[in-house]
């Protein structure tokens, strides 16, 4: 059900879906050259995003800002538009950012590291973390991103340790640092409270609402953690300590598999090959968490080249890779057709950023497995195809054109192999075509006439049925 082109492999895995754009980009420049170039973002010039992302000029903003602005009385106390000003531009980037694989990695940490988004706690420090920490170390080191992380006041809040004092250590932090954000569940409960005396100082300024450490709250005094061991003798050395500890957990074995294992999820399959979890283990450690070159191995490796059709799109996925194939253009100005991308997410289960829980979305099948949630992705095909909504999108002044081609097909069945090429990257096999055919009252092989319904205003409901095919929903 899906193609054998190992650059569109890469595309479907790497990216949000192909798109005409960024298939003729990775012919051009080959499977090594593309990802070359998705590696080191900066060198991808992006100018249609950065234009979208200027349309929610709070998604990257500071805590000072912020707090200058409810200080002006430009936001309220409180305000949470910028954190929904960072919801509605994810979306935006994920469909129309030439810089993918730094989107798909951008989400996998947002997961990774969840901090819920929009949630009232965070209303000034959510933005900053967004850009200051995620986006900024998703292609970097591990250890990098996980100390930025644990001195950011958004992680800070959303898992208390910014409440945690030497007189009574919080417990919160200490133990996701421990079960979801490094090692999983090989610790102790004595590893989760030394975690937590090490970690107290870290915490916010409550005027300002920055990162601050504070040595008055720092528990002193000997700390053992899955055999990392400090003497934490003076509270002036705690920050110190705190970080000695996260660069030990970031390279610590339980950590290597625990990363790798999920970015073999993401990228290959639902229960990922053994050998290559072990071979990228190796490479992680080797490279001190360094996260492109397990990105460059995992993508040349054998079993990545194996694992076509072995995972299948979340909702989230799925409507942007919607808008992807499409290449439907953002609207031309304002934030309302954006908006409704993002509550279409929603309503299919998934609101990007949105998750609850410590432990950011699920990435596999069984998850989003739900006829309600499958018939709210075929409404949105159907919705978005034909313009209905979000009705503002720029679309093709013909989509039978556009998506068949010139000169128009003779018959059903190339009007089919037509669509579904452009759509999906294949030719659907000899039942579906059929089925496709008779759903409008015709074989294959019957002609197409100028003012049938199926090249006229049915057409969107071929584009849809494509879109709805087992083929589309595959990562």
């Amino acid at each position: 059900m899906t193609t054998s082109d190992p650059l569109l492999h890469l595309l479907r895995r790497a990216t949000y879906g192909p798109s005409p754009a960024s298939i003729a980009e990775i012919r051009a420049l080959g499977a090594a050259g593309w990802l070359d170039a998705q590696l080191k973002p900066a060198s991808i010039a992006d100018p249609v995003t950065d234009g979208l992302v200027a349309r929610f000029p709070w998604c990257a903003a500071t805590i000072p800002a912020i707090h200058a602005a409810v200080a002006a009385k430009t936001l309220k106390q409180y305000d949470w538009t910028p954190m929904w000003q960072v919801s509605f531009a994810t979306p935006a980037r994920a469909i129309w950012s030439r810089r993918q694989l730094l989107e798909v990695m951008t989400e996998f940490w947002s997961n990774h590291l969840n901090v819920t988004c929009p949630t009232g706690d965070v209303w000034d420090s959510r933005a900053d973390y967004d850009a200051a920490v995620i986006r900024k170390y998703a292609l970097g080191s591990f250890a990098d991103l996980l100390k930025a992380s644990a001195r950011h006041p958004a992680m800070l809040t959303y898992l208390d340790n910014r409440s945690s004092t030497k007189a009574a250590p919080n417990e919160n932090y200490g133990r996701e640092l421990l079960e979801l954000h490094t090692v999983g569940l090989t610790y102790a409960e004595a590893d989760v409270k030394n975690a937590a005396r090490l970690l107290t100082g870290l915490t916010v300024n409550y005027t300002t609402g920055t990162y601050q450490y504070d040595p008055s709250r720092h528990a002193v005094g000997a700390v053992t953690v899955l055999g990392f061991t400090h003497a934490n003798a003076t509270a002036a050395g705690g920050e110190q300590a705190a970080l000695a500890l996260l660069d030990y957990l970031a390279v610590h074995p339980a950590t290597a598999v625990r990363i790798v294992t999920k970015l073999c999820t993401r990228f290959v399959a639902d229960e990922p090959p053994a050998t290559l979890v072990t071979n990228l283990v190796k490479v992680y450690v080797d490279n001190r968490s360094a996260i492109a070159p397990v990105l460059r191995a995992l993508f040349s490796s054998p079993e990545f080249a194996a694992s076509a059709g072995a995972k299948t799109r979340t909702p989230y996925e799925d409507v942007v890779a919607t808008l992807r194939t499409l290449d439907y253009g953002p609207e031309p100005s304002g934030t309302k057709a954006i908006e409704s991308l993002y509550w279409i997410c929603s309503n299919a289960g998934q609101a990007p950023l949105a998750w609850g829980p410590p432990n950011g979305y699920p990435d596999v099948a069984a998850a989003w497995a739900s006829p309600s949630g499958q018939l709210v992705r075929w409404n949105a095909h159907l919705n978005i195809g034909a313009g209905y909504w979000p009705p503002t999108l720029v679309r093709p002044s013909s989509l039978v054109t556009a998506f068949s081609g010139t000169p128009a097909p003779a018959t059903y069945g190339a009007l089919i192999d037509a669509v579904s090429n452009r759509l999906l990257q294949v030719t659907l096999p000899g039942p579906q075509r059929e089925a496709l055919a008779g759903f409008f009252g015709k074989t294959p092989a019957s002609p197409v006439k100028a003012k049938d319904p199926a090249v006229d205003w049915m057409f969107p409901y071929l584009m849809a049925m494509l879109l709805n095919s087992p083929t589309f929903a595959l990562r």
